[in-house]
């Protein structure tokens, strides 16, 4: 959804509030396609700062699900997003690019606000993700998941470099 920030230029320290409905339906992260689904609708706050400066105040409630990282299990991520940018309206699109500050939510003098909140859900993701803290994963030859229990395969991997070792080890307990 886009929002015009002209009307907040009008006079300074006018403040718009405006919910936006999420229009993305799903994104892409890492190659990876998530279905993206509001919990609740996001509320944009506009305030005019004056000198062409306009402060965007926003929060969201987006719930997505993420694959565990050991054992692929569904691992539902609830991201509650709170964010706060000002934004230079003095300066143009090409002016924009050049700056420091991160502009890509900028469509002219629109604010996009899916593009506000993905950038938002990017910056929150997870890098790492579990279904519980003491995930066990899959099985590296049969590919069980090993939290529902054990699969018998053996996956005891010995360091070829160890097996002087293993060797002096096995003769103590033959003793």
């Amino acid at each position: 959804m886009l929002i015009e920030l002209t009307k907040v230029l009008e006079q300074d320290d006018k403040v718009i509030r405006q919910e936006a409905h999420l229009e993305m339906q799903d994104m892409r992260v890492s190659g990876r396609k998530y279905r993206l689904e509001e919990l609740e609708t996001p509320v944009f706050e506009i305030t005019n700062l004056g000198k062409k400066q306009v402060q965007v105040k926003g929060s969201a409630k987006i719930k997505t699900v993420v694959p565990c990282d050991r054992c692929l299990e569904d691992v539902e991520q609830i991201f509650d997003l709170a964010f706060e940018r000002e934004v230079d309206m003095k300066l143009d699109e090409e002016g924009r690019r050049q700056s420091d500050e991160e502009y890509s939510f900028m469509d002219g003098t629109c604010l996009d606000t899916d593009v506000l909140i993905r950038n938002e859900l990017l910056v929150n993701w997870p890098i790492r993700v579990l279904c519980r803290e003491d995930c066990k994963g899959l099985c590296s030859i049969c590919g069980a998941n090993l939290n529902h229990g054990e699969c018998g395969c053996d996956r005891e991997v010995l360091d070829p470099r160890m097996a002087a070792f293993q060797d002096i080890f096995s003769k103590f307990k033959e003793v």
